[in-house]
């Protein structure tokens, strides 16, 4: 199965990122998964169920320690070409 992560950090800082993001941002490009996009006000990633999982856990480790006060996240299955899902 193939999941995609999306997430957010906060407190947000205009001027400059914060620990947490930084974190953040190590973790998913730290080469366990791919398509990955970090940008100022969300991050995604692809991968597959076990990588997302182990990312997830990492990014509110890390994050968290970093001081991000609140970190919403989704994660969905990447649907097959066809239209289904992987399984």
């Amino acid at each position: 199965m193939r999941l995609r992560l999306e997430f957010t950090t906060e407190p947000f800082d205009l001027e400059e990122p914060p620990a947490h993001a930084v974190a953040a941002r190590e973790v998913v490009e730290s080469g366990v998964l791919d398509a990955v996009d970090v940008g100022p006000f969300g991050n995604t990633a692809e991968g597959s169920a076990d990588a997302v999982v182990e990312t997830v856990g990492e990014v509110l480790r890390r994050t968290l320690a970093a001081g991000a006060t609140r970190v919403s996240l989704q994660v969905n299955v990447v649907p097959e070409a066809g239209g289904e899902a992987l399984r």
